[in-house]
């Protein structure tokens, strides 16, 4: 029988998996941390799930309407109320966050994959390529936000492809300068310089050695953008300027409610809309902080 003598007193893989703690136990503890942040990401996923399957959920259709029941109280047909069409408040909020947060996600997506490309491009390769675009990127920022996208959207019209491709061009810059600051800092670190010594092309040494180590600042940055772009397509729906009717958005939800806040009920019309807003801003912006210590901390102690 082979001699197992030198094994005794290491632990064994029980032991080590047992005290290595999983991935459910590190987010409970991460919950604990970080409460604000861990409701902020069930409200963020609540909306998620709100706008996903709004037709599944909202009891009516948002244009359906009801002259018989119209600026109506919360009741049991009708938990939220109804405007002054009779329409259903809560299945209008449904279908309004289809629009508003999903909007949001996809001009964040865009944002943060051409901030990640112009960042990492214009850090890793310097020269009079970071020049130019810098020069630029400087540009685009002094750009006056809403007017750029009033203009753009008053001419090529308020399609759900245009606020969303509009909206994604006005977030990219400010990030753009946060990746390549990164890039900076890790492209004269030692295993980026050892890759770069042996002959690893340029691109194999981005997207495998710098991009994983600057993916988290994106992540962070995105989950921060996503208040902001809610808040942005909502104040274009409110000044008339987002995706036209009859789809419903929250912006438009509030300026349609202007009206009839002197009227029996209209209070109840602005109150809604305004909540769901003001939600989902906040908490994408504090799962961002969440995210971001989590992150930072992780970077730390594994860079």
């Amino acid at each position: 029988m082979a001699d197992n003598s030198w094994s005794q007193g290491l632990p064994q893989s029980s032991e080590l998996l047992a005290a290595r703690p999983g991935r459910a136990l590190r987010t409970v503890r991460w919950m604990r941390a970080h409460p604000s942040a861990a409701v902020g990401a069930m409200v963020v996923g609540m909306f998620l799930l709100a706008a996903l399957f709004a037709s599944t959920i909202a009891p009516y259709s948002f244009d359906e309407g009801d002259l018989d029941n119209r600026m109506s109280a919360p009741t049991w047909d009708h938990v939220l109320g109804t405007d002054k069409v009779g329409r259903d408040v809560f299945s209008r909020l449904l279908y309004g966050a289809r629009q508003s947060v999903l909007l949001a996600v996809g001009a964040v997506l865009i944002s943060q994959a051409l901030a990640a490309v112009v960042g990492l491009a214009s850090g890793y390769f310097g020269g009079w390529f970071d020049l130019v675009a810098q020069r630029l990127i400087d540009i685009w920022i002094a750009l006056p936000a809403l007017l750029f996208l009033i203009f753009v959207i008053g001419t090529m019209g308020g399609s759900r492809w245009v606020v969303l491709g509009a909206l994604g061009l006005l977030l990219f810059a400010g990030s753009s300068r946060v990746v390549r600051a990164a890039t900076l800092a890790l492209k004269h670190a030692g295993f980026v310089e050892a890759a770069r010594g042996v002959g690893v092309p340029s691109a194999r040494v981005i997207s495998r050695h710098i991009l994983p180590n600057v993916l988290p600042l994106i992540i962070v940055q995105a989950t921060l953008q996503m208040g902001a772009a809610v808040l942005i397509e909502s104040s274009l729906s409110f000044l008339g300027f987002g995706i036209p009717p009859p789809v419903p958005t929250w912006g438009r939800m509030l300026a349609d409610a202007r009206s009839d806040l002197t009227s029996p009920g209209g209070f109840n019309l602005a109150v809604w809309p305004g909540l769901a807003i003001t939600a989902v801003a906040y908490s994408f912006n504090v799962l961002g902080d969440g995210l971001h210590d989590l992150l930072d901390r992780r970077y730390r102690e594994h860079p």
